[in-house]
């Protein structure tokens, strides 16, 4: 039998936990996320996001059911501002709504034993709360992450500029379309039902250091996008991810007058980009 190396487990400092409880918990969060709440089971992952009411992205997470309502794992550094604006919305709801001190696992490709599997993708592995005992790093994780061309919401989106779908939340299991309203659910199903999705975050590979944040990508004297976050994956280069047009992809694409390739993730559907970016 071959050998099989463990999985690797990291620690992830950028996620933190909110719990949400009692009797109101799935209806309240239902009516206000992207995604299904009130069907959710105990034990079950799903993805999803907070949006502004113009529709723009607020909070990424992902929504844990719970026997006693619902644990939401979200950005870290983001955690104090939506435990605020989910203690505006609650209103007369019965529910109490605290911050969780637990650390947030990850382990990947696959999701190890006691590992609820990641929502988003199976590429992803899958995500553990409480406790493990990790043997790599978040860098690890980001540097997986980018291999498969996945997009980090809260690194790459900057707070209520960004909408959910071209952050590729359509794509990732991130926004339930049958579910009825939710905050921003006027603008993003017309977007998604008008298919007027101009931009969309994507995975650019380079040689040399990452290009910086921001940076223009260009298709001749034309801007394509810019760069979001990125990382260096060996010392012969590396991925970044670009919001870019998708109308503006079909030659070749440069950042700071060096070359740069576009990569079609193996999670993204064949129809996403037109067909001579594939």
């Amino acid at each position: 039998m071959p050998y099989l190396a463990p999985m690797p487990i990291a620690r992830l400092d950028t996620r933190a936990l909110i719990s949400i409880t009692g009797e109101d918990a799935k209806p309240f969060l239902h009516n206000l996320l992207t995604q299904d709440v009130e069907t959710l089971v105990e034990g079950e992952l799903r993805f999803g996001a907070l949006l502004s009411p113009p529709g723009r992205l607020l909070f990424d997470l992902f929504i844990l059911g719970q026997a006693d309502g619902v644990l939401l794992d979200v950005a870290a550094d983001r955690r104090d501002a939506l435990l605020q604006r989910l203690s505006m919305y609650k209103l007369r709801a019965k529910v109490a709504v605290a911050a969780d001190d637990r650390p947030v696992f990850a382990a990947w490709p696959e999701a190890s034993d006691g590992f609820i599997p990641d929502p988003r993708t199976s590429l992803m592995g899958g995500r553990r709360y409480g406790d493990a005992n990790p043997d790599a790093t978040q860098a690890d994780y980001d540097a997986h992450r980018l291999s498969i061309g996945l997009p980090d919401p809260t690194a790459d989106a900057p707070q209520d500029k960004t909408y959910p779908i071209e952050a590729n939340f359509d794509l990732l299991n991130g926004i339930d379309f049958q579910k009825g309203c939710f905050v921003g659910q006027e603008t993003t199903s017309r977007m998604k039902r008008r298919g007027t999705i101009k931009n969309r975050m994507l995975a650019l590979d380079f040689d040399g250091p990452p290009p910086a944040f921001g940076a223009e990508v260009l298709k001749g004297e034309l801007r394509a996008g810019e760069i979001l976050s990125g990382q260096e994956l060996s010392d012969k280069g590396g991925s970044a991810m670009a919001l870019l047009r998708i109308d503006r992809l079909d030659g070749d694409l440069t950042v700071d007058g060096r070359p740069v390739r576009l990569r079609h993730p193996a999670w993204m559907g064949e129809d996403v980009l037109p067909s001579s970016n594939r």
